[in-house]
């Protein structure tokens, strides 16, 4: 990472802020490798639904290498803990070939698991746990969430299995000891990519509908066909939770749009008021103006990074 003197470069921004482009435009320039921070894009054929933009990483004709993506079949249940672990083989991959490693993606959590280094467990099942969990409601199950120390991200509590999934890493925190990890050192910088809330609102809305209009709906009724049970896609949110309860007769197409839309707003609302959080505990956050030019943000980047 001859030029400048962070060993990692942090792209993020919310949903539909164009920070993958700019990452691959940016890696192009810094001799980079990214790996993705996105929780949904490590599923295989959850393409349309989870913003896999494949040209974003074609830059000249050249394919920005990528990692994280693709790493997983639909239905199964990845976290925080294996996103550090898969986070920290890579990143030393690219370091040992001496290129520069671009981390990019709106995912807060997987952020600061990285760059907080937090000390994760890989958490067993608890099924005598789990059969108790299962008769108590939903909103029982978040009353019992709460009560815990704000070890876990709660705010992704849909449905009752990814409710019981964070009270059994709960449980397992309050009696067994934070492990012994050593983790490399660390050294990021942090780009930032936002709009207007007007006009991040607009982007959002417009890039629903032309995903749709791409096969978004017949994305998902497809993973429905090949075994992927309704519940399992609920679990991804978003995209994946309206479209499922569209296809299963729960929505009307109308609602289904109505209320994705809304939570997919909210979702980016949580995003910044998550990146504010960082920035109000000391993280310094580079803001590129959305609108600006590619070739504008670019030299802007430039000069952050010193990098000549």
């Amino acid at each position: 990472m001859s030029g400048f003197k962070y060993n990692l470069i942090i792209v993020l921004g919310p949903t539909a802020s164009g920070k993958t482009r700019f990452a691959a435009e940016l890696a192009t320039l810094v001799n980079g490798e990214i790996i993705s921070a996105d929780s949904r894009q490590i599923y295989r054929r959850m393409d349309v639904g989870t913003g896999k933009d494949y040209d974003d990483y074609i830059v000249n004709k050249i394919e920005i290498t990528t990692h994280l993506i693709d790493i997983h079949e639909p239905g199964y249940k990845y976290n925080v803990f294996e996103f550090q672990r898969d986070f920290h083989k890579v990143y030393n991959q690219i370091m040992d070939l001496k290129k520069t490693p671009i981390l990019c993606g709106g995912t807060g959590l997987y952020i600061e698991a990285v760059t907080k280094q937090y000390k994760l467990i890989s958490v067993p099942v608890d099924n005598e746990l789990r059969q108790d969990l299962e008769t108590k409601t939903l909103e029982e199950l978040k009353e019992k969430l709460a009560t815990y120390k704000k070890l876990h991200n709660k705010t992704d509590t849909d449905t009752k299995k990814r409710a019981i999934r964070a009270i059994e890493i709960e449980e397992y925190y309050l009696t067994h000891a934070d492990p012994e990890i050593h983790f490399p050192v660390i050294n990021p910088i942090y780009i930032g990519i936002k709009y207007a809330r007007d006009l991040r609102r607009k982007r959002i809305t417009e890039r629903l509908a032309q995903r749709i209009k791409t096969g978004m709906i017949e994305e998902v009724k497809s993973l429905l066909n090949e075994g992927i049970t309704p519940e399992d896609l609920i679990y991804y949110g978003l995209e994946y939770k309206y479209i499922t309860k569209y296809l299963t007769g729960k929505l009307t197409y109308d609602d289904m749009f109505s209320q994705l839309n809304i939570a997919i707003h909210q979702f980016a609302k949580r995003q910044m008021t998550w990146f504010r959080k960082m920035e109000k505990e000391g993280c310094e956050i580079h803001w590129l103006d959305g609108p600006l030019p590619m070739d504008e943000k670019l030299e802007i980047a430039k000069e952050i990074l010193n990098f000549k």
